[in-house]
């Protein structure tokens, strides 16, 4: 196959921190310099892998999440011409309780897709069987079709797990051997951005170089298998006619998926960036996503035209902040380092990073107030402390069994946020 029209593949590995990330980059890449039409996909909630996707192939990257999407919605995503190349989470099976719901596994259930699995070998030799036999084999539902070996330590090595698995019959796609210049940083929520790493195209080159040497990229293509027919979904309506909506390397936390909905269906978007110290322009909506505002605080505090311009349009505008930006809604920021920043003001808030604690998992939402009325599936990530928080809430929350959560934000007057990233509003199937 030299070029796919309207098929997918899912690469996943036993864990985290396998290598899925490099190798899905380095095939986006060297595809890409083949001539091909390719995309990448993302499976679940993440905001930081997609851009790195984006860069790699030249396509815009969406989410696909099996816990708060439907199958509708699933299948309406993934439609595209060409080869789609989704990105595992986690482990394959690794999703929410009790039952794994939204796993890797369960997106590839639902779009009927093949699983090739990334195995991190730097640790094993013969034990790599069990390990893929076990994956192979833990359920009827998910096919697993080939293996990439990950972080091989030498010729010698690469032999050793290729004997080990041959007598499975899958087939070994390829080995890619531990090269210098594949390391890419990270931080508390996942790796560096993309928009941060100035080397990002000679790095992306070098994970092409490396893994276009290292896999046989026919032989994968030979594997993927051809994607659902989009089934009819409603689109996402905008919270407003037109939306201004702070963009840069402290808020960069949205979804692609609802800002092409709410485009799709008329609204007008702009963009604007509070590190350059600009004001929103005029909107009905000024909406502040997540992203990394502690790293950025003492910045934000003395960008006196941003924050001017914020508290001013919260007199004509509905004003919305998610995680982070709900953050820089409040009174004040403390850093890692214990400094406290001022921030907008808008809401009776103050967050800390000086101690840091995880909150983690899906959410289910509702609200009667705020620029998201109804109901709305989410995730929170994030590792703020709350110091201080008064004044109405404005989701009611539950967890992903359904257990009743503390409600979460505040909402007063026209301003509005919380730490949940909303994914998806429950809209009536079609």
């Amino acid at each position: 196959m030299t070029d796919a029209l309207g098929t997918g593949l899912i690469l996943s590995a036993p864990a985290s921190g396998s290598g899925k990330t490099t190798i899905t980059l380095g095939l986006l890449r060297a595809l890409s310099r083949r001539g091909m039409a390719v995309r990448g996909a993302k499976s679940g909630p993440d905001y930081i892998d997609p851009r790195f996707h984006e860069a790699a192939c030249g396509t815009a990257c969406f989410n696909l999440d099996a816990w708060a999407m439907s199958q509708p919605r699933l299948t309406a995503i993934a439609a595209c011409p060409g080869l789609l190349l989704i990105e595992g989470a986690m482990g394959l099976f690794d999703g929410a309780p009790p039952d794994g719901k939204g796993a890797t596994a369960d997106l590839a259930r639902h779009l009927g897709l093949p699983v090739v699995m990334i195995i991190d070998a730097s640790h094993m030799a013969q034990s790599v069987a069990p390990l893929v036999a076990g994956f192979a084999n833990f359920s009827p539902l998910t096919r697993v079709v080939g293996v990439i070996l990950n972080k091989v330590r030498s010729p010698r090595h690469e032999l050793m797990l290729r004997r080990a698995i041959a007598p499975l019959g899958l087939p070994v796609l390829g080995a890619v051997h531990r090269a210098p210049g594949l390391h890419h940083p990270s931080r508390h929520l996942g790796l560096v951005q993309a928009s941060e790493r100035t080397d990002l195209d000679a790095y992306i080159d070098r994970a092409a170089d490396v893994v276009e040497q290292a896999v046989d990229l026919d032989q994968l293509l030979a594997l993927a298998a051809s994607l659902p027919t989009a089934q009819n979904c409603p689109r996402v309506p905008p919270p407003a006619q037109s939306i201004a909506i702070a963009s840069d390397a402290a808020f960069a936390f949205a979804y692609p998926h609802l800002l092409a909905d709410w485009r799709a269906q008329g609204a007008q978007i702009s963009t604007f960036s509070p590190l350059a110290d600009d004001p929103p322009q005029a909107a009905d909506l000024i909406f502040l996503p997540g992203g990394y505002p502690e790293l950025y605080a003492g910045q934000l505090a003395a960008s006196q035209r941003f924050l001017y311009g914020i508290r001013n349009a919260s007199q004509t505008s509905d004003i919305y902040g998610e995680c982070g930006g709900y953050m820089t809604l409040g009174q004040g920021l403390v850093d890692a380092d214990g400094q406290r920043h001022q921030m907008v003001g808008l809401l009776d808030l103050e967050t800390s990073f000086a101690k840091r604690k995880l909150s983690l998992g899906y959410r289910r939402l509702s609200a009667t107030a705020g620029p998201f009325p109804g109901k709305h599936m989410g995730h929170e990530f994030h590792y703020a402390t709350t110091l201080m928080a008064k004044g109405e809430p404005l989701f009611s929350a539950q967890d992903a069994e359904g257990t009743e959560l503390p409600p979460m934000g505040l909402v007063r007057g026209r301003v509005a946020g919380s730490f949940a990233h909303i994914i998806q509003p429950v809209l009536p199937l079609p």
